[in-house]
This record gives structure tokens, sequence and C-alpha cells, in this order.
């Protein structure tokens, strides 16, 4: 599988500037229409107002495009045969010729292949409650394990069985960082109540932890974990209520497997008066702009 890399993502890398992977899922699956257009250019001047050349990745026509035209940010936007592709579905996709929108998972992998060390998204996927008999578990985890990029993010979306997915990333070795925070961000929260080990403050901290992992040869990414923004984040005990009957509803409405994550991120949106929507789109440009300013203090590190 050959990768298309733009041009200003390719000079940018030569030039040792520093580029930002972002995926494209959110665009084709996490917004309505037209929403999701204004929110990919959001997220990519997000990245250049923290000093750092954006590159959305996505499948195009079977090819694996890192960094995309505005042509191609249209197409994902606006079409609906775009393909929701985790890692096991790239091949499938690129070899019928089709359309794919990159999830975490294929994102990262994608990214560090085409020598990209740092990739800010919303939430990653995670353990799934009831997981010990349905063995639901996001491959972003596995990803996680073994790909070595920093994935800027607001912790793992809420819905998920978080203490299940912090004793998972532990056990892949993956350093879980609050970035200003010590415990865990629940997406639409800022505090899940989880404590975490591990704290920076700073762009420059969290680039000197990446280069850390990068000299001792560790394979795993890094989560650095960037609470969603004070003025808009809704209380954990809220969150909680809007979980369990969203949760309640899809069981009442027998929705399980893929459709569930989907299903239940429209319930929230829906039981919130469209207050988790506003949340997810504001967490993640918050993510895109500080990916952009660890890019930068990554890249002067190298210098």
């Amino acid at each position: 599988m050959v990768l298309q890399i733009a041009e200003a993502v390719r000079m940018a890398l030569a030039a040792n500037r520093p580029v930002v992977a972002l995926e494209s899922t959110i665009i084709a699956h996490g917004f309505p229409r037209p929403d999701n257009r204004a929110l990919a250019d959001a997220l990519e001047q997000a990245v250049r107002d923290g000093g750092a050349v954006p590159a959305t990745i996505a499948v195009i026509a079977g090819r694996v495009h890192v960094g995309l035209t505005a042509d191609q940010l249209d197409l994902i936007a606006d079409r609906d045969d775009i393909e929701k592709c985790s890692l096991r579905d790239l091949a499938a996709v690129c070899r019928a010729g089709g359309h794919g929108a990159t999830t975490v998972s294929a994102t990262m992998r994608l990214a560090a292949m085409a020598g990209l060390s740092v990739f800010a998204t919303g939430g990653i996927g995670g353990v799934h409650p009831g997981a010990d008999t349905s063995f639901d578990v996001s491959a972003d985890l596995t990803e996680l394990g073994r790909t070595r990029v920093a994935v800027v993010c607001a912790g793992a979306k809420s819905i998920l069985d978080l203490p299940a997915t912090l004793e998972v990333l532990e056990t892949l070795g993956v350093p879980v960082v609050g970035y200003g925070c010590d415990t865990f961000p629940a997406f639409h929260s800022r505090d899940s109540g989880l404590p975490l080990r591990h704290r920076v403050d700073i762009p420059d901290d969290a680039a000197a932890l990446i280069r850390a992992q990068a000299a001792l040869g560790l394979e795993a990414g890094i989560l650095v974990c960037n609470p969603p923004p004070e003025t808009i984040a809704l209380p954990r005990e809220d969150l909680d209520a809007l979980v369990a009957r969203a949760q309640a509803r899809a069981r009442d409405d027998g929705v399980g497997g893929a459709a569930l994550t989907p299903y239940l991120l429209a319930a929230l949106n829906d039981l919130s008066g469209g207050r988790t929507r506003t949340i997810n789109r504001a967490l993640a440009v918050a993510n895109a702009e500080l990916g952009a300013r660890i890019a930068a203090a990554l890249c002067k590190d190298r210098h």
C-alpha cells in the first residue's frame, strides 16, 4: 500500500517542521452535515494556530492520503459511501478502490508509516461494558501498545468501561499522561475519578517524554490526556446519569455490536439537549491545537 503524502506534509517533514496527524472518521461519521465539513476546517486551522502542518488521513479511491486537499475533505464529508476504516479494513477498502475514513487505530499506524510522531483526536476507544463475555475491546488499545505515536485526546469515550480501559493500557505498557490534570478525563467530563500516575504541564515536557520513550526503544504509543474545556465540560455525576439513561435506552431497543457506540453517542446528545456534541467539537479542536504545540516542541528538541 503506497502512501500519498501531500506536498505540504512532505516538505514539512523534510525541513523538520512539526506535523500533526488528524483522523477522518470524525468528519465522515462523527458529525452531521454540514457541521462535519466546518469541523474539518476548524481542526486543521487549530493545528496551524498551534504552529504545525495538519495531515488529515483518509483513503481516497483506494489510495491512502496523508494530508488532504479541500476537494478531498469535501468528498469525505459529503459522500454516503465512505467506509469506516479500522486497521483491519484498510487492505480491503484499498483493494476495492473505495473511499475510507480512518479511525484512531488506522490513523495511528498510517501516521507512523508516514513518519509522524503526534496525532490529535477527540477520544480513543476502549473496553466496552460486558467485555468479559463479549470481548468487545477497541483496536485502538492494541495499536497504542505497538505503535510509537503520541495520541493527544480527552481520554476514552465516556460510554466505555474506563477502569478496565486503563487496566488494558497498563498491561500493554502504554504511558497514560495527564496534561495539566491528575485524573483520567472522561471525554465529556474533565474527571473520571480515576487517578493517573504521570502528568505534564507544558508542551516541552510532553515532547521530552516522547523523546525518552523513543530513546529507550519502547514501541508503545503515549496517551496524552487533555481534559475538555472547563467552561463546557459536564460534571461527572451528570455525565454518569446520562450514560446510564443512554445504556438503558440501548437495551430497550436491542442495540448491540458495532452499532452500539454510535447509538449511545447519539442518545447522549439527545438526552443532553445537544450539549455532548458541542463538547465533542470543542475538545477535538483543543486537542488539535495542543498536539501542534507538542509537535513544535518535539521539533525544537531535534535541532
